[in-house]
């Protein structure tokens, strides 16, 4: 079987993240497991670090790539990104369902093209998502 190259990778800043939100790696590894799931994609492992005084990181390993998120609690800010390959499984959707949750002020996105030669940046279209 032959596999596509193509990937999506988005990229996002968010801004003015509730500091007991983005400081609690196992609230976060919870959210980015559903975050996955939410969007399709095939949950392999997945990996939380709690930092001292305050942060964490929580990459979740998909068999279709990975999303993660990184924090820095004091200055409200979250650094997350999902790259998946193929056309089944769209990041957007892991990434807009952790906006939901983080609720942020503040976004800077750009989303990659991957695997078809120059890469390509466009801007992503944010969806509000509700959460049920």
């Amino acid at each position: 079987m032959e596999y596509s190259t193509f990937g999506r990778h988005v990229a996002v800043d968010a801004w003015g993240v509730d500091f007991e939100l983005i400081n609690n790696a196992e609230f976060l590894q919870a959210h980015m497991v559903e975050a996955a799931e939410a969007c399709g994609a095939s949950v392999l492992s997945v990996q939380a670090q709690q930092f001292e005084p305050q942060g964490a990181t929580v990459l979740v390993l998909l068999s279709e790539s990975h999303l993660s998120i990184h924090t820095y609690p004091e200055r409200g800010f979250a650094a997350l990104d999902c790259y998946t390959c193929g056309e089944t499984v769209d990041p957007q959707l892991a990434i807009d369902y952790m906006l939901a949750v983080l609720k942020p002020k503040t976004t800077h996105a750009k989303k990659l093209i991957r695997g078809m030669g120059e890469l390509q940046v466009v801007e992503p279209e944010m969806k509000a998502t509700e959460l049920v």
